[in-house]
């Protein structure tokens, strides 16, 4: 079982920063993709970016957040950042990270892709 915790998010007004962390207390064996997620009440959860160390840790973004959240390659082991910046309230959002642990397969922004989920983490961005 790997585990997963999110933490970083908060309340921020439009145009402010915040830094979301995705932590794997208990590491894993081998290689990983670690993607971000988000997901509002009633709506879908959709991908937001990741990184899969399966791959030379490529990065994969949403284009609606591509050139403002970033995923550094410089992460901690079995950390992994994402860093958003230009925030609007069109990202208030619950976030979630998840793990592909195994290499599954799939588009990155696949859910069926990922085999074990955070609880989320909350960002809200007024105007």
């Amino acid at each position: 079982q790997v585990q997963m915790k999110e933490s970083g998010g908060g309340s921020v007004q439009a145009g402010e920063s915040l830094r979301l962390s995705c932590a794997m207390p208990g590491g894993t064996d081998g290689s990983y993709c670690i993607g971000w997620f988000r997901q509002a009440p009633g709506k879908a959860r959709d991908g937001v970016a990741a990184i899969d160390t399966n791959n030379d840790e490529y990065t994969y973004y949403a284009g609606s957040v591509k050139g403002r959240f970033t995923i550094p390659r410089d992460n901690a082991k079995y950390t992994i950042i994402l860093q958003m910046i230009g925030l609007t309230p069109d990202d208030t959002d619950m976030y979630y990270c998840a793990a592909d642990v195994g290499d599954r397969g799939g588009n990155w922004d696949n859910l069926s892709k990922y085999n074990y989920w955070g609880q989320g983490t909350q960002v809200t961005v007024s105007s």
